[in-house]
């Protein structure tokens, strides 16, 4: 028997309950896989597939909880925190914020199946303001599914997961390698692809005091918000703001003056998102456009810009 498997037989739903945990809380340890394990092992020995499924659930509600708490407290703080730490691109927070959106507390039911979302899921249901309850039931749900699903694959093919844990026991230290080496090649391959993500948005960027200066010399920029609309609901638009996302965008360029300046902001990590924006303002022509370092986070940080201003929208 491999020492994983002996793990397993000896500490029993401990061992599930732990490594469930740990993963839910951020840190890159595979958690299904122990599912898998456990479910094969149920079959032919005394540990019971039924505790192994509460225990993952319960440690999935415990950090769900947890993350639910943070964003209720600190809103878009927590979730900027975890787009910055995430291994995926910096637009990962803000495509999953509309995804959530359209679908509510019922995405739950699947996000721990959906890489990223699984880490945003929970902290973006506080911040929106979900109930409680309903969250519970969705969050609760969900981690039940995926708990069951790999469980239930460990029973359906345990023998397939016995020659496998046997196989891990003969290679050793090769086997170790390999996993080593797979773990090394995903991470380098999230990097270089946030790397050639920030390239390829590697705009020109407008520091907030050359803004401040723009509106204070008369110029009248055009002022674009490129958040998604669960984080505009989340923090107030810059005054004065175009909403994109309530606007078609053809209408919107054909509104503006190509020659007036055009800055545009968001408020995810490295402004990807308001980079990716104003690419496709110059391909249209609009060369005075450009992203605001920094973001609504810019911003905030000074207050005392024109406050009659109020958002507009198309």
């Amino acid at each position: 028997m491999s020492q994983l498997a002996e793990l397993i037989q000896t500490y029993g739903v401990l061992i599930v309950f732990g490594i469930v945990l740990v993963e839910q809380f951020g840190l890159p340890i595979p958690a299904f896989p122990i599912l898998v394990v456990a479910g094969a092992l149920s079959i032919d020995s005394e540990l019971s597939w039924q505790l192994c499924l509460l225990a993952a659930v319960g440690a999935c509600l415990i950090c769900d909880m947890f993350w639910f708490r943070a964003g209720r407290i600190y809103g878009r703080r927590i979730l900027r925190l975890l787009c910055t730490i995430s291994l995926s691109p910096d637009s990962c927070v803000n495509q999953t914020e509309d995804r959530f959106r359209r679908f509510g507390a019922k995405s739950l039911l699947v996000s721990k199946f959906v890489p990223g979302f699984n880490t945003i899921a929970a902290p973006l249901s506080g911040a929106i303001g979900t109930p409680v309850r309903a969250f519970l039931a969705y969050s609760g749900a969900g981690a039940a599914l995926w708990s069951g699903t790999g469980i239930l694959l460990g029973i359906l093919f345990h023998d397939s997961v016995e020659d496998l844990l046997g196989w891990l026991q003969t290679a050793g230290g090769t086997a170790l390698a390999v996993v080593a080496t797979l773990l090394v090649l995903f991470i380098a391959a999230k990097y270089v692809e946030r790397r050639r993500q920030r390239a390829h948005n590697a705009v020109p960027r407008i520091e907030i005091a050359e803004l401040k200066a723009l509106i204070e010399q008369g110029h009248d920029p055009v002022i674009i918000d490129a958040r998604s609309l669960t984080a505009q609901q989340l923090e107030a638009a810059i005054p004065g703001a175009l909403l994109f996302h309530a606007c078609e965008p053809g209408q919107l360029m054909a509104s503006i003056d190509r020659d007036r300046h055009v800055v545009i902001y968001c408020s995810c990590p490295n402004d990807v998102t308001a980079a990716e924006l104003a690419r496709r303002f110059l391909a249209k022509g609009f060369h005075r456009t450009r992203p605001l370092r920094g973001g609504l986070d810019a911003w905030n940080a000074q207050r005392d810009v024109d406050p009659e201003l109020t958002p507009v929208s198309c």
